[in-house]
């Protein structure tokens, strides 16, 4: 087993190919990158597509070794200020406050300027208002952010949305249990796969476990609702450009963007996001969070 820290002190390189030969390396590898804002956690020990690009991104930026792990590509991947090689410096306006609210979590964040983070507000207008989170209304925020070269954060799109089902699925569930209502939380568990039978459509489809809140008494609140975690069709599609003022049957569930149009951005920007261009069988990372935790 090799470690960072005997690469640093003289152990034999490695071709950065190599890395997920030694699993435990591996993760320590990945486990910087994350700490640094570029390789999403948690660490597999696989060492694939994206923890490549990750890898060779942190190379590109240090001007260190290309094409190798040694001592020059160790020494900076240990060095605590690799920290700040990808500055994040959120300030008072939409972006910045969505920021510090995920950073007051401790949730992750991509740094990268090329790539986005998929943040939903429940209860909050593009504008960064609050509003009264209406059962049965398109009154939640789907936002993408990009943090800058500077470290500023900036949106790259918003869009109308709602993290909640809709009057139709909460009085009529699919599932014995209640409708499904996400748990507040950031979760990495989904792809790009197509959503729908009668308007089949591309879409985020989840591809991992997520915890949500089963709406058995039908109150249209998380409040006491028993949590059950698991793989439940919970995807990010559009809402077939209905009402604001009426969800209708568009969501069981699911993160939906309102408008067609819309999502179609918000595909094209997710599409575009370097992690997915290295693997098109990357796992996008999403939060989602109630708009009272979002400062002023």
């Amino acid at each position: 087993m090799t470690t960072l820290e005997a690469i640093a002190g003289g152990a034999p390189a490695l071709p950065l190919a190599m890395i997920g030969g030694d699993e435990a390396l591996a993760r320590q590898v990945q486990k910087r990158l994350a700490a640094i804002g570029l390789l999403d956690p948690p660490d597999d020990g696989a060492f694939g597509p994206v923890s490549q690009w990750a890898l060779q991104e942190f190379v590109r930026y240090t001007g260190v070794a290309q094409d190798r792990l040694d001592a020059s590509v160790a020494e900076a991947l240990l060095d605590d200020d690799a920290h700040g090689m990808l500055p994040l410096h959120p300030g008072a306006n939409l972006a910045g406050r969505v920021v510090r609210a995920l950073q007051a979590k401790g949730w992750w964040i991509c740094r990268h300027p090329d790539a986005v983070n998929i943040v939903y507000v429940e209860g909050m207008n593009l504008d960064g208002r609050d509003n009264a989170n209406t059962p049965n209304q398109f009154n939640d925020a789907r936002l993408l952010l990009r943090i800058s070269v500077s470290g500023e954060p900036q949106l790259a799109g918003a869009w109308q949305a709602t993290t909640e089902p809709g009057r139709f699925y909460t009085e009529s569930p699919l599932s014995p249990l209640g409708a499904a209502r996400i748990a507040f939380g950031q979760y990495k568990a989904w792809s790009v796969g197509m959503h729908g039978k009668s308007d089949r459509h591309q879409a985020l489809v989840q591809t991992a476990n997520i915890t949500v809140c089963r709406d058995k008494n039908r109150d249209f609140m998380r409040d006491g609702d028993v949590r059950d975690t698991g793989v439940f069709a919970v995807n990010q599609h559009w809402g077939y450009d209905m009402k604001q003022s009426d969800i209708g049957n568009a969501s069981a569930g699911c993160l939906v963007g309102r408008l067609r149009a819309g999502h179609r951005e918000f595909m094209a920007l997710c599409k575009a996001d370097p992690r997915f261009v290295a693997n098109n069988g990357y796992r996008f990372m999403a939060a989602v969070l109630p708009v009272a935790d979002v400062p002023d």
